[in-house]
């Protein structure tokens, strides 16, 4: 029995009871159906008590094929200390995008706050990740290596011959899993939207994949793999030595969107400008410093920042999420509130001028190693 981790009120369960909707239920087969009915219209909420929704569950009570890896220290913990916990937020009193994001991190409430008050629907998902931390050490490595460990653990296919994950214990199943566990649970987010009409996939095209540092590196691996609605990295990505950035990309190249901090250690050793540029963002415009423009940033997909951090590199790298690294003004307020919404929801189809190559941004850093 599922014992899920709520924070929105009881007595709208009760409700519910009595004032049933129309293709929503608590059995599996009508969510579904509702899916189909909805998946190519906008929809609305049909909430008596229109709130933010903050909901969390194990993702090894949601689906009992779930395994540990304690190889890579994933492991579900205990009912006292569980440590597969996944967690999700809706707000059901603003206007629906229809859009989904996957947040590839540790759970950020700031972030999920401001994501449910742009419209969009957030979940974070636990997943065997950490392979890419173990796995492909050797010197040189191939240059898909890491990437292939990537797209491994984010769909759990076999696309690495170092890794052998089972497809449950991948990223896209455990999202699947939890959006239907989430669509009997909270009707009132119609999370049942992005379920597709068999239900044996989530609706990709109207998916966010987003996440920090590492997070976003396998969001943007993903997203050369399957078509998304978008991609947000927040400082990222990386993989210096590998080159799956400049494949083909099922996701157009202008649904990607990246934000760094100057002083960001993979900024300064051009990490990040790289990844960009070979992924093909210079076609959307140059990159801009978001405390001296204001938003839409000429159209932009490459965002940096240079305020100040007192020189941490540590902070920097984190300044770019929201939470305790990131710049406040004098009142408290964070400063890169318009960032965060641009970055979400500015139109992919609105683009800036192409600008050439930077030079100056190494890409070919494996060479500057001697590695052939």
């Amino acid at each position: 029995m599922i014992i899920p981790y709520l924070t929105h009120s009881t007595h709208l369960r009760e409700s519910l009871l009595m004032f049933p909707r129309l293709f929503l239920s608590l059995s599996l087969v009508p969510v579904l159906f509702a899916a189909s009915a909805f998946a190519n219209e906008p929809f609305e909420y049909q909430d008596i008590n229109p709130q933010q929704y903050n909901l969390s569950a194990r993702a090894s009570e949601i689906d009992p094929r779930a395994k540990e890896y304690p190889e890579i220290k994933f492991v579900f913990g205990s009912k006292e200390k569980p440590q597969d916990v996944e967690h999700a937020s809706v707000d059901t009193s603003v206007t629906p995008r229809g859009k989904l994001v996957i947040w590839m991190m540790g759970h950020n409430q700031a972030l999920f706050d401001r994501l449910s008050s742009y419209g969009l629907h957030a979940i974070q998902v636990q997943y065997a990740r950490a392979w890419f931390g173990i796995l492909a050490q050797g010197n040189p490595v191939g240059e898909h290596a890491r990437g292939n460990i990537r797209l491994e653990a984010a769909t759990g296919e076999d696309f690495s011959d170092e890794l052998d994950l089972a497809k449950p214990d991948g990223m896209e199943e455990r999202a699947l899993q939890f959006v239907k566990w989430l669509a009997k649970e909270n009707p009132e987010g119609n999370w049942e939207y992005f379920i597709n009409e068999a239900g044996d996939e989530l609706r990709w095209e109207d998916v966010i994949m987003s996440g920090a540092s590492h997070g976003s590196t396998t969001s943007a691996r993903f997203a050369k793999h399957q078509k998304v609605s978008r991609v947000v990295a927040l400082c990222g990505p990386r993989d210096q030595y590998q080159v799956w950035q400049s494949l083909p990309s099922a996701t157009p190249e202008n649904r990607y969107f990246g934000f760094s901090h100057v002083l960001d250690s993979g900024w300064i050793d051009d990490h990040y400008c790289r990844s960009w540029e070979l992924i093909g963002l210079n076609e959307f415009g140059p990159i801009v410093n978001v405390d001296e423009n204001k938003t839409p940033y000429g159209n932009t997909r490459r965002l940096i920042t240079d305020f100040d951090v007192m020189g941490n590199n540590g902070r920097a790298h984190s300044s770019v999420v929201p939470g305790r690294s990131a710049g406040k003004d004098a009142d408290g307020n964070f400063i890169h509130e318009d960032v965060w919404r641009y970055l979400y929801t500015h139109p992919v189809e609105e683009v800036g001028d192409p600008t050439p190559l930077d030079n100056s941004c190494v890409k070919d850093q494996r060479a500057n190693l001697g590695e052939k």
